[in-house]
């Protein structure tokens, strides 16, 4: 069992969850708020393998957040994915104003059978809340031959996160970008990230364990550093990643969401392009010349502070051996979890 590279700062404990446990409590959550079966299932499957992939930002604590707006009518539980495929050239998908998690699988599975045919295609999500990792659909995708660009967001009047470059207000939202392809001998290369110093999922993940945040990564109200996730809470903002260069990611993906995709409604938008990679090369002769550059990476000398060099997507894809089926969660969000679990069983099955 290992723990994940938390960004964390607190002096609890965490606990062992076996992850059938957890897909089980985080399932029977979500169908008795109204979620139907089969997207209470993908929802749990996909944020306990985020946690055994130790991106706790992402993972079991989300469940939290994902009930909670679904029980203030934020989000539609009741929420049916569905497909428009009446332009060839502008397909969508629309999440039906709910978790947004189905909506991405559906655009991923279309994106790659729409490249098969075509060798490139580019797919529309609209209509969704949070959509959780993306890293998780662009692995699978990559590990069939499929080179894959996720990014957007949207809705900056309802979800002012990060302060723009220069700036000391929040404006933007997070804004992700996603990239992947096939790799090596050790799977696909994934790179994953917010625009921001940290994901919005890790003040979340603060608050609910009772934790504090890395430096140098949020200012409160006027401008001046902190790292108690309240101050985001009160009026705060989180800092763009890389300073000007974060900033024009994530501006980018507002104007993708919104002029270009939206008008959003919900929470975001997305672009998702699908390229078939063995239109250039076969899988064997990428692979072969991938691992050749990865390995020169993997060999580098590492820097004073760290123990090697690391390829994206390799991680997680370790921890989630290393994990071997069960996932560390800090006792508080646990237990908060449990609560909400016993809550809601209550409320949808009262005993008489």
């Amino acid at each position: 069992m290992k723990e994940p590279s938390s960004k964390l700062e607190f002096d609890g404990k965490r606990i062992n969850i076996s992850s059938d446990q957890a897909k089980s409590v985080i399932t029977e959550i979500f169908q008795n708020i109204g979620c139907d079966e089969n997207t209470a299932t993908i929802v749990a499957e996909h944020l306990v393998d985020t946690s055994l992939c130790g991106m706790e930002s992402h993972g079991v604590m989300r469940t939290l957040q994902y009930a909670e707006q679904m029980q203030t009518g934020y989000l539609n539980p009741r929420a049916q994915p569905w497909l428009d495929i009446s332009d060839s050239r502008n397909e969508f998908v629309d999440g039906d104003g709910g978790i947004g998690i189905p909506a991405m699988q559906m655009a991923y599975e279309r994106g790659m059978i729409r490249s098969e045919e075509s060798g490139i295609s580019s797919i529309s999500v609209l209509n969704t809340g949070h959509t959780g990792r993306l890293g998780a659909f662009a692995e699978a995708a990559a590990e069939k031959g499929f080179l894959t660009l996720c990014f957007g967001g949207g809705n900056h009047k309802n979800w002012k996160q990060v302060a723009p470059h220069g700036g000391s207000r929040a404006i933007l939202p997070t804004n992700p970008w996603c990239i992947g392809m096939p790799g090596g001998e050790l799977g696909p290369v994934v790179v994953d990230f917010a625009t921001s110093k940290i994901a919005g999922g890790w003040i979340y993940a603060a608050r609910s364990a009772g934790a504090r945040l890395p430096d140098d990564c949020l200012i409160d109200r006027d401008g001046n550093p902190t790292n108690d996730p309240e101050d985001y809470f009160n009026g705060g903002a989180i800092l763009p990643a890389g300073g000007h260069k974060g900033y024009s990611l994530a501006l980018i993906g507002e104007l993708v969401a919104e002029a270009l995709l939206g008008p959003t409604r919900t929470e975001c938008n997305w672009l998702v392009i699908t390229f078939d990679t063995t239109n250039l090369r076969s899988c064997s002769q990428v692979e072969k010349a991938a691992e050749e550059v990865l390995e020169e990476l993997r060999n580098c000398p590492p820097a004073p502070g760290f123990e090697r060099v690391e390829i994206p997507g390799e991680r997680e894809r370790s921890h989630k051996q290393i994990s071997n089926g069960w996932v560390a969660v800090p006792e508080r969000t646990w237990q908060q979890i449990c609560d909400l679990h016993e809550n809601v069983t209550e409320t949808h099955h009262p005993l008489v």
